[in-house]
């Protein structure tokens, strides 16, 4: 019995307390008037980069990432394999793909004058 408990993967923490701490903290540099030192603002992201590995989905952590941008960054970074910029405005990102089949529709318009010249 001792050997399956050692091979059993541990459950998501569901305390976001020192996620909390962290994420607010990365908003202080971010926003930061005073230069921030680089590694200091890399050790910050790095804790919270583990947290984020240790911590459960769920609305708590979504509440978290409403609340702090720049964690909201580092999570969807860190899960851009699963879920590609899945916190991304949906707005933003209609507008994008608006704006990008709007300039492909453009270019396809003045790239036919062309073809037909070429061809005659």
């Amino acid at each position: 019995m001792r050997a399956m408990n050692a091979t059993k993967t541990p459950s998501p923490k569901t305390d976001l307390a020192v996620t909390h701490v962290l994420a607010q903290l990365l908003e202080r540099l971010e926003h930061s008037a005073v230069p921030v030192g680089a590694e200091q603002y890399r050790s910050v992201v790095m804790h919270l980069v583990d947290e984020f590995r240790e911590v459960e989905a769920g609305t708590g952590l979504g509440q978290l990432l409403d609340a702090y941008p720049a964690a909201a960054e580092v999570y969807e970074n860190l899960n851009y394999q699963h879920a590609g910029l899945c916190r991304s405005g949906l707005d933003a990102s209609l507008a994008a793909e608006l704006a990008a089949k709007d300039a492909i529709t453009r270019a396809m318009r003045h790239a036919e004058p062309d073809a037909t010249h070429g061809q005659g």
